[in-house]
């Protein structure tokens, strides 16, 4: 065969491979093309739902789509997350997490989805818990408000955002800790739970202090100690549990990412480095910070970091959940 018989079968050979590989590109569109939807499991109002609004403009700037906030509440997060689970795997629709998904697992183990298979795509931030009261409850300290509870017991109320939310667990451990049983009413989200608090209809709260700093530093609510080790900037007046003398009260929140199962990689990282120009977005970080927040840093605000995390949060809280009857 000469050269010039070759060169058309030479150039039908390259043909034939572009063609292969056309259907190949055309299966990874741009993302995102249009609005992406994030959905709270809790009620607006709260620390999850105020936070979420915060970050929700810095994520869709750096995206360059709106990303829309939904608030999809009840049974302590599994319905917000159940409607992510099952939402197709495009980036679309994430969810805006918490502690709360390390408690689903085992609170909720009979769920038409798996509450582990989630994508998770970085930490948001860290937060401390406050304990707090009604405005005239009888105590000055943690001291006297421990002695209260301890004589009260069950005639106290506290509320919280409902069985396996962040608040709930902050109630398990807070009585844990005092050794005395109270009697916890649950909300759909602790928005409701704050509003009855303000109106002196509960006694007590123990929160994430995104949801009540504000009312601390007003004298709306009284505020009695910080469940972390360090005091936080926005309450600098208020102690820790260990300085206050209850240190066996320890705890912090948390929010992250998830993405539905099986959301393509390239997506999931995508939806990472949002979260990470929105974690260096100089605003967001300060007003993060006048809430009693503390900005994710690390390797918690990658997707293999956060997976880590979350997995360890779960075995972590399992066996309390277990004791307290709440499974």
């Amino acid at each position: 065969m000469t050269r010039l018989a070759r060169r058309p079968l030479l150039h039908l050979a390259l043909g034939a491979l572009a063609a292969r590989g056309a259907p190949a590109q055309a299966q990874t569109p741009a993302y995102p093309t249009r609005p992406v939807t994030m959905i709270v499991g809790f009620a607006p109002g709260g620390p999850a739902d105020t936070i979420a609004r915060l970050i929700a403009p810095a994520l869709g700037a750096d995206l360059g789509q709106t990303v829309v906030v939904e608030n999809v509440s009840g049974a302590g997060g599994s319905i917000g997350q159940g409607r992510v689970a099952a939402a197709r795997p495009d980036g679309y629709t994430i969810l805006f997490g918490s502690l709360a998904q390390a408690t689903i697992p085992t609170l909720y183990p009979r769920l038409s989805f798996d509450p582990t298979a989630m994508e998770p795509i970085g930490m948001i931030n860290e937060v401390p818990m406050s304990i707090i009261a009604r405005r005239d409850f009888p105590a000055n300290t943690l001291a006297e408000l421990v002695a209260v509870v301890r004589r009260e017991g069950t005639k106290l109320n506290l509320g919280n955002s409902g069985v396996g939310g962040t608040s709930h667990l902050c109630s398990l451990l807070l009585q844990q800790a005092i050794g005395t049983q109270v009697t916890l009413v649950p909300y759909r989200g602790t928005g409701p739970a704050m509003n009855d608090l303000l109106a002196g209809r509960l006694d007590l709260g123990c929160d994430q202090t995104t949801n009540n700093s504000e009312q601390i530093r007003s004298g709306a609510v009284r505020g009695y100690a910080i469940t972390t080790d360090q005091r936080v900037s926005a309450l600098p007046d208020t102690p820790t549990t260990a300085e206050a003398g209850l240190p066996a009260m320890r705890m912090s929140g948390w929010n992250m990412l998830f993405a539905p199962p099986g959301t393509p990689r390239p997506i999931v990282e995508r939806l990472n480095r949002a979260l990470l120009g929105m974690l260096g977005d100089e605003a967001v970080r300060r007003r993060m910070v006048e809430l009693g927040s503390l900005p994710a840093s690390g390797e918690r605000t990658t997707p293999e970091g956060a997976k880590a995390f979350w997995q360890a949060e779960i075995a972590r809280w399992k066996p309390l959940l277990e004791a307290s009857g709440g499974t």
